[in-house]
This record gives C-alpha cells, structure tokens and sequence, in this order.
C-alpha cells in the first residue's frame, strides 16, 4: 500500500498545481485558470474504447472526464468539457466509488482524463479506493502542460503516463494556448514521468500497459515541421524507454476563424509525412493511426453516464 506523500491542507487555497500558478483559493469558490473551484466535477465515468490498444484493449479503459482545463487549447476536441462547464459535482468518496464501480465492470485499468487540477483530490479518492479492493493500474492523461512538483506527489498512485506533447516551437504554444513556457513544462513533466516508471514500459498477458509512459502528439496542419522537432527531442531523449502516439484526428470543433492556418482537417500527405519522419529516425515503440478517426463519433457524449450512483439522479 502506498503512502500518501505530504500534502498541505490549504493547497487549493493559492492553487499552484499547475504551471499556471494562477494562485486563486479555490476552496473559498473561486474558479483558477481551470475553470473549476475545489470541487470535484466530473462529466462522465463509462468503459472507453478509443485509447491506444495497449490501453484499452477489448474490454476498455474506465475513463474518468474531469472538467475543466489547464491549457484551454483553441481547438481542442473536448471543448464541451474543458471550457463549457459540463458535469456533476461529487465528493472524493463519490470519486473513489466509481473507480471501484469501474473495476467491477472489468476496466483494464483507471484513466484520469485532464486531472491536473484535481491532484490532493484524486490522490484520497485513491487511497479509499485501494482500501476498498482497487486493483487496476491507473492512467494519469493530461495535456502535458505539468508541473514537475505536481507529478512527484503522484509517485507511487499513478501506473501509466499517457501526457500530450503539442509544441516544441514556444510560439506556436503562445498562440493556440497562452502557455509560452509549455515545451519548457511538458518536457519537466515527461522526465519525471519517466523516472517514476524507471523507463520501463510493462504489459499483462493481455497486451494491457500496466507500467510506462505513452506520449501522444496530434500533428497540426501545416506544421509538420514542428511534429518532427517533437520526435526528434523524444527519440533522442527516451529512445525506446517510453512509446510515441501519433495522430492523425485534428479537426476543427470551434470557430477557429482568428486561427485560419489550422481551420481545416490535418491532410493525410502532412501526417505520412510525420510518420515517415519516425520511421526514419528509428522510432520502432510507438502507434499510429489509420483511416477516418477525425470525425465526433470518436468523442464521447459528456452526459453524466457513471458519475452518479445506479438510482440516483442529479
């Protein structure tokens, strides 16, 4: 059983779990940076299945939407949860539920989505859950904009890193996300990741990862260049010691009128570019994606499904 690691009790009162620092008490009902206050909302907790094999297999991963956001990406997919105020207020008892209600359902694993702002939380909801028979491995899924301080104090809760690596160019980070410093950040972030897993990547008998780190960049149009300066930095930071997602599904979900040089879907030429830029430099751990993902069948309805116990309404 791990131990908790030293948490102060007033963290949320000058919030700096993220880069952002944005120092707002958001146990008074202040909204940070994030959008949210203290409080736990969560907009759905269902099995999922379009994750990366190796996450959710055939039985899914039992995903778990936080909303709000640290980064606030212009285009990002997810908007709905991350700027729209979706979701159910729950408590971290409620949290821990659901995670066991997850494993009874046969998640192969729990998987944080967009987490970052609810860190002292989650990490008691752990603790109640593996007092309560947790066993999964769980999956820390975030944008990668990370402060590296805020991922030691997951060291010993959080199995598989599954960040988001979206720019090395800090221009491009400015423009789409306000956070100049995320290449800074996010590369903190993913070496301390990696030294949490030891650099090692594990898999049950069933092809499940149940230790390591997975980072995932989507290739922008019309900026291969800057896709290829990503996995140039990872390969020779990492080599095989974590696996690269590359994909392919950007497409515009917002007005992204102010933003016309990304207002249209990736070209297929601009992603076999990236993907044969990998393959050259020797990236061999790593997925990549095929046919028409860029569509909304792939992103899920955040109606509340799994949030709420079996009877209960909102």
């Amino acid at each position: 059983m791990s131990q908790a690691p030293m948490i102060e009790p007033d963290v949320n009162r000058a919030c700096n779990l993220c880069p952002r620092k944005c120092g707002v008490d958001r146990d008074s009902g202040r909204k940070g940076f994030c959008g949210e206050t203290s409080d736990i909302v969560v907009a759905r907790a269902a099995l999922h299945m379009w994750e990366e094999p190796c996450i959710s297999g055939s039985a899914g991963s039992g995903t778990v939407f936080f909303a709000g956001c640290n980064l606030r990406c212009v285009f990002c997919q997810n908007y709905e949860l991350s700027r729209a105020n979706e979701g159910i207020t729950i408590s971290s008892e409620r949290l821990s539920e659901i995670f066991i209600e997850l494993q009874d359902r046969k998640a192969n694993n729990i998987n944080l989505v967009t987490p970052t702002h609810y860190v002292p939380q989650i990490i008691k909801a752990l603790d109640l859950a593996r007092n309560r028979g947790l066993k999964l491995p769980v999956v820390y899924n975030s944008g990668g904009y990370e402060s590296a301080e805020t991922i030691r104090m997951l060291e010993g809760y959080v199995d598989v890193w599954l960040p988001d690596f979206k720019y090395k160019s800090d221009a491009l980070a400015m423009r789409y996300s306000g956070a100049r410093d995320y290449f800074e950040r996010a590369s903190e972030a993913i070496a301390e990741m990696v030294r949490q897993t030891g650099g090692r990547c594990e898999f049950d008998e069933n092809g499940i990862m149940t230790r390591g780190v997975i980072v995932r960049h989507l290739v922008l149009p019309g900026q291969v260049s800057d896709s290829k300066r990503i996995l140039r930095f990872l390969h020779d930071s990492y080599g095989d010691g974590i696996y690269i997602s590359i994909m392919n599904q950007f497409t515009p979900m917002t007005d992204l009128s102010a933003f016309p040089e990304i207002n249209r879907k990736l070209e297929q030429a601009e992603y076999d570019r990236v993907v044969d830029f990998a393959r050259r430099i020797g990236i061999a751990r790593g997925f990549i994606q095929q046919g028409e993902t860029a569509k909304e069948s792939f992103i899920p309805v955040f109606d509340g499904e799994g949030v709420l116990p079996a009877g209960t309404t909102e």
